[in-house]
């Protein structure tokens, strides 16, 4: 069976180190690169929506000189004639090396790596996992602040049905003393579940608040997330909660100098675009961090290592 990334903990500390900085050795000659993927093809199946995900995998095979090819929502798959997932992989293994594929429901990547003969990445379960993003907030983190340890990391917005919020946490308990500040409405509170069996288990330090100007001047690190309608089970709680948090210049002057501002995107009004020159706002530099970092996981998982 070939090796499938479904989740951050699907590597080692030691591996993301050695992906971060094959990913800056990128960075600095891309040149180097640019012909590791000749012959091979990347097949992104999104059978949900999305726009940065999958041009980053796309942007990050064609710049290795490989082709892509798949399909951008189950729309325009097989899957409206009623074809399983285990059935769609089994056939696009016969078409491409390596797969990067996002799916509405929970679970979806597991099923279609159980049946694959080609890499699975997994681009999105549902409110799962999002892998792939964790390791974009990652290299963001390290490139820009040069560690891990000791952080003090602030998520803010939606961290009850927001994955990668869930995913970025577990990576980071890994690392040494980092703490966190969880900022949300009551009923957006971090899930039970990764509060109790994560955080308390593992004796990690952190709180929960609802005001972000509480909090914003002891933060090395905040995580904005938006709130999703696509979570939500009524429109009415939805137009109640997705203006909660608005990030903007007068907050900003509470932050300090070095904080940096995150965000998975795509944003809505969360964050005020004033802020978008602020120096501490990183999320579009993020952005090409993502790229970067997944051209690292396409050579790791088909094993290509360049001197």
């Amino acid at each position: 069976m070939p090796r499938c990334i479904l989740s951050p903990l699907d590597l080692t500390v030691e591996e993301l180190d050695e992906l971060m900085d094959t990913a800056m050795d990128i960075m600095k000659d891309p040149e180097k690169y640019s012909h590791t993927m000749d012959g091979k093809v990347l097949a992104t199946l999104f059978f949900e929506p999305s726009t940065r995900t999958r041009l980053s995998f796309e942007a990050a095979m064609l710049r290795l000189g490989g082709k892509t090819m798949g399909f951008h929502s189950a729309d325009s798959s097989s899957a409206t004639k009623g074809e399983t997932v285990a059935d769609t992989i089994r056939v696009m293994s016969q078409f491409a090396d390596i797969c990067a594929m996002r799916h509405p429901k929970e679970g979806a990547a597991l099923v279609a790596a159980e049946k694959s003969d080609i890499p699975i990445i997994n681009a999105g379960d549902g409110g799962h996992q999002h892998p792939t993003q964790t390791l974009t907030d990652l290299m963001t983190i390290k490139a820009l602040k040069g560690h891990f340890d000791n952080l003090t990391v602030g998520m803010c917005g939606d961290l009850k049905f927001g994955r990668t919020v869930h995913s970025l946490i577990r990576a980071l308990v890994r690392y040494e003393n980092v703490k966190f500040i969880f900022i949300s409405p009551k009923e957006l509170m971090l899930p039970g579940y990764i509060r109790d069996d994560l955080l308390i288990r593992n004796n990690v330090e952190f709180r929960e608040v609802t005001k972000l100007e509480d909090v914003l001047s002891e933060l090395d690190l905040l995580y904005m997330t938006r709130v999703q309608r696509e979570r939500f089970f009524n429109e009415e709680d939805y137009v109640r909660l997705k203006d909660f948090y608005i990030l903007d210049r007068k907050k900003m002057e509470l932050a300090g100098k070095d904080m940096l501002v995150l965000h998975p995107l795509p944003r809505v009004n969360e964050i005020a675009t004033e802020i978008d020159d602020d120096p501490r706002a990183a999320y579009f530099k993020q952005v090409r961090y993502g790229m970067f970092i997944r051209m690292a996981l396409i050579l790791k998982l088909l094993d290509v290592k360049v001197k």
